[in-house]
């Protein structure tokens, strides 16, 4: 076997102990991201919050990070740094450690914004060392790191009602011993990145397709409105579905948090399952389901009694959540050699809608209802009808040419 072969079989092997790490820490990073939405009822109590000002912590913190993860994903493009990962954590922790002594209303959107300024340096790098490991498996790579997300996103509540409901805001510091674990695992991951995914990330920028540059930009413009389409709604879930539950059905703070636990957890199962059915019938497909596919559930939730406002919730997030691993892959194809620019982006702009939703649909709250809120956000998946102007690029049946080194 020839020095060559042997590289070529090394880049094209999928290194799971990587993605496993990188999901991992993207497990510990959400966690410790959820904490901040998961005490917004003890928030409210403690510094006589309306919905308004809700809204806009977590506009403080997505905007942050919106803002700063394509240029953090830009400059990573042409200068890479391993050893980001862990200085995105650091950030983190110190947001964590700074929110569990916040005694203002300013002071928690300060620290808000800290917390979103680790989720920018956090999210494009470790796509992007997702996509190293991949070995040609980009969906079930991105499918392995965004489950870690969504799973962190679940058990953040679940952290949030064992620590504040029991010990109040100053326990979110027992946290930061997440965030130190975080640290240490992203250490080892970047000398990784450094000796070995450099090699990986160089044979697979040289996919290309034959899109043209128009079609390249209509294409993204859609996935974009798309992406507003689902994080717009999302928005609606995890910042007032609690307020939803305890408002209409009388629920207790705990039980809430409990349904917004199963929500969350039926998104880690949907974006586990949309990245490896995008390697197979092809994402565009998969794209199609999630996005409209949900309409008839949303359609019916503000109308359905608890129940059923549980059981169709968790179709929502199953179904809504196997997009984003497809569209961000499905953007990486579109552009092959900008991976921590797209990877910015999409969760730039994830973050950002997220953001933005919170803070019109807590406005909305204010002006109206909660329940009036549902009912409007149930039109969004309707968004969806767009993703008949995409191509069809990615997966076995319409996989993209991949130039061989070697003539």
């Amino acid at each position: 076997m020839t020095d060559t072969t042997a590289t070529r079989q090394a880049v094209q092997n999928t290194t799971f102990a990587v993605l496993f790490a990188i999901g991992f820490c993207h497990m510990l990073n959400d966690m410790m991201q959820a904490l901040l939405p998961a005490i917004y009822p003890s928030l409210k109590q403690d510094f006589h919050l309306n919905f308004t000002q809700i809204g806009l912590i977590t506009l403080a913190y997505q905007l942050t990070a919106s803002l700063l993860q394509p240029m953090v994903g830009y400059f990573s493009d042409k200068k890479p740094m391993p050893y980001s990962l862990a200085t995105g954590a650091i950030f983190t922790l110190i947001g964590l450690l700074g929110l569990s002594i916040a005694g203002s209303y300013g002071a928690i959107l300060i620290c808000a914004m800290v917390i979103g300024i680790g989720s920018a340096v956090f999210h494009p790098e470790s796509s992007r060392v997702a996509r190293m490991a991949s070995g040609g498996r980009h969906g079930l790579a991105q499918s392995v790191f965004q489950l870690g997300g969504n799973t962190g996103s679940a058990l953040g509540p679940l952290l949030a009602a064992a620590l504040v409901a029991s010990y109040g805001q100053r326990s979110i510091a027992w946290a930061g011993l997440l965030a130190l674990t975080s640290i240490f695992i992203l250490y080892n991951v970047g000398t990784w990145y450094k000796h070995h995914g450099l090699a990986r990330m160089h044979h697979h920028s040289q996919a290309h397709h034959h899109l043209s540059s128009m079609k390249v930009w209509v294409s993204m413009t859609v996935l974009l409105m798309l992406m507003f389409s689902k994080f717009f709604y999302l928005a609606s879930i995890t910042s007032y579905y609690t307020f939803y539950l305890i408002q209409t059905f009388h629920l207790s703070v705990a039980n809430a948090q409990v349904h917004l636990f199963l929500f969350l957890g039926a998104v880690a199962a949907g974006t586990m399952a949309g990245g490896p059915l995008g390697d197979r019938f092809g994402r565009k497909y998969v794209i199609w389901l999630s996005i409209l596919g949900i309409l008839p559930f949303t359609m019916a939730l503000p109308y359905a009694n608890l129940f059923w406002t549980s059981i169709l919730s968790l179709i929502i997030g199953v179904v809504l959540a196997s997009a984003f691993p497809a569209i961000v892959v499905y953007a990486q194809e579109l552009l092959p050699g900008r991976v921590g620019m797209i990877s910015g982006m999409f969760f730039g702009f994830s973050f950002g809608m997220g953001g933005i939703g919170a803070a019109v649909l807590g406005w909305l709250a204010d002006q109206t209802s909660i329940t009036f809120v549902y009912k409007v956000c149930a039109f969004l998946p309707a968004i969806g009808l767009l993703t008949a102007f995409l191509p069809n690029i990615g997966g076995e049946k319409h996989a993209i040419p991949v130039v061989d080194p070697e003539p």
